[in-house]
């Protein structure tokens, strides 16, 4: 089962490959099925793409493209070049697009290579737009998430509540009564 929680789907997408920085991150596309399962569970397309292995490895790719540009945003440095082209590329293909069924429903279906044209463009839309000002990472130091933060303030540092903003928030806590309960014992030893 995928998580929605970064603010927009392209960065949910890119947070398909969860906790970077460990030895071992955690793959959340791991088979064709998974990468259909992504599609529906995010609201992209309402059926299976039907997705092959080829459709995969080129999600993949995309993934850690968008990733690049993302971080390189973060860090105000220039968009690695094969990283640029590729996602400019996928977005030319045309996306999935939405129909009008019976009784005035939308129902979007779309290849594979229309659902990555879609987040490619939705990349290129958050990217080069004013929401790029909004992007973040996760200050947890095992998550990798970037999300936008639409906080008052911008004041948010987790990617989501749960987990992230929970664990941040009961290690202050801890941090704090150690603290307190050291101060307490130091001015019972100055006594």
């Amino acid at each position: 089962m995928h998580t929605f929680k970064c603010g927009a789907p392209v960065l949910d997408f890119v947070g398909t490959l969860r906790a970077r920085r460990n030895a071992v991150p955690t793959e959340m596309l791991t088979s064709p099925d998974s990468l259909d399962a992504w599609f529906r569970e995010s609201g992209l397309v309402d059926g299976d793409t039907q997705c092959e292995p080829s459709d995969l490895q080129q999600a993949i790719a995309l993934r850690e493209a968008v990733y690049l540009l993302v971080m390189a945003t973060l860090e105000g440095d220039d968009y690695d070049a094969a990283a640029l082209a590729l996602v400019n590329d996928t977005a030319r293909t045309p996306p999935a697009v939405p129909r009008l069924v019976q009784r005035g429903r939308c129902r979007v279906e779309a290849t594979p290579r229309q659902a990555l044209s879609s987040i490619a463009r939705e990349a290129v839309q958050l990217l080069g737009g004013p929401e790029a000002a909004l992007l973040k990472e996760c200050s947890r130091g095992e998550c990798t998430q970037v999300y936008l933060d639409r906080s008052h303030g911008s004041r948010r540092e987790w990617c989501a509540m749960d987990p992230c903003g929970n664990r941040i928030k009961a290690a202050a806590y801890r941090a704090r009564k150690r603290t307190e309960a050291r101060t307490a014992s130091s001015r019972r030893a100055s006594r």
